[in-house]
């Protein structure tokens, strides 16, 4: 049996007699260790997929099973990182890490739970700013502080919901690289949610695109066949890279694509066509503008 198992699970938001369904039939099975990176259009229901694996909210219908056990809510089994860091802005790098291990470490002595924390500062290598503030570091340095709090707390998913998506170019490819690192180091179960193609083929060991909402289901996985680690200095001239690439894209357009038919009407066309001067005018007739009886068939394609 997998670790992570979602069976039929579909979710909705609103009164139920017009309910806008968000995600269909989702069905997803990840192995212990794994690192899944599922890729989307922004607004398909990334979110709401990561919040049903973290227990936030419950589906509507199916399943989700951690370990053969179902979710019941919320647990310190599964470490959500999201998109805005969530760092309490009074206290230092060191005491949000530690925040969350004095939660999830209770019954350890104080000097176990400030060497752990001090682990996990260092795993993302903030010790020279341990006593700074949030509003103290940058938007890079944030991010890794949110990671180092979740992992401190030796969660057996890792969940990262878009967590580079606001940031710059160069501090991405930093943090991508400290996730790789980070998860070679503990070989944690993660699921990476991204709408980004290249960060999802670079992390991960397989990807899965999520279809365009609503009613957003996952598509067929792409196992990732690359080597680590994976240098971006040299990928973009890996055939297998480009070749990967494009499958992944195009099962993305091919997801959301909108299905359309094809009609065909008479138009008619109006008295607004100037004279054809060009034709030469004869004794017997006259040349003028077309009249409205004058018809033609067009077929065009339209989405419904």
């Amino acid at each position: 049996m997998s670790f992570l198992h979602i069976t039929n699970v579909s979710k909705g938001y609103g009164p139920v007699n017009d309910r806008a369904e968000v995600l269909s039939d989702i069905n997803l099975s990840i192995e212990e260790g794994e690192f899944v990176a599922i890729v989307g259009y922004s607004g398909a229901g990334k979110t709401t997929l990561m919040s049903l694996l973290a227990g936030l909210i419950r589906p509507d219908t199916g399943s989700v099973k951690l370990a053969g056990q179902e979710m019941g809510g919320p647990g310190p089994d599964r470490g959500l990182v999201f998109q805005n860091y969530s760092l309490l802005p009074w206290l230092t790098v060191f005491e949000n890490v530690k925040l969350a291990v004095d939660q999830v470490l209770p019954d350890k002595a104080e000097a176990e739970r400030v060497a752990h924390t001090e682990r996990f500062v260092a795993m993302v290598n903030l010790t020279p700013a341990r006593d700074k503030r949030p509003s103290e570091l940058s938007g890079g340095m944030r991010q890794r502080v949110s990671v180092a709090r979740t992992l401190a707390m030796n969660p057996k998913v890792l969940l990262l919901d878009e967590p580079l998506s606001a940031l710059d170019a160069l501090t991405r490819a930093i943090l991508q690289d400290e996730i790789a690192r980070i998860w070679h180091e503990s070989r944690t179960t993660v699921v990476l949610v991204t709408n980004d193609p290249d960060e999802a083929i670079l992390l991960a060991d397989r990807v899965i695109p999520l279809t365009r909402g609503p009613n957003a289901t996952l598509a067929p996985g792409i196992p990732i066949t690359l080597p680590r680690f994976r240098d971006r200095r040299f990928i973009n001239e890996n055939a297998e890279f480009k070749r990967l690439r494009n499958q992944v894209v195009e099962s993305l357009l091919a997801a959301g694509a909108k299905p359309k038919t094809t009609i065909t009407r008479d138009l008619v066309l109006p008295d607004i066509e100037p004279e054809d001067i060009s034709t030469p005018r004869l004794s017997f007739g006259r040349r003028g503008p077309v009249r409205r009886g004058e018809k033609r068939s067009e077929t065009v394609e339209v989405t419904p």
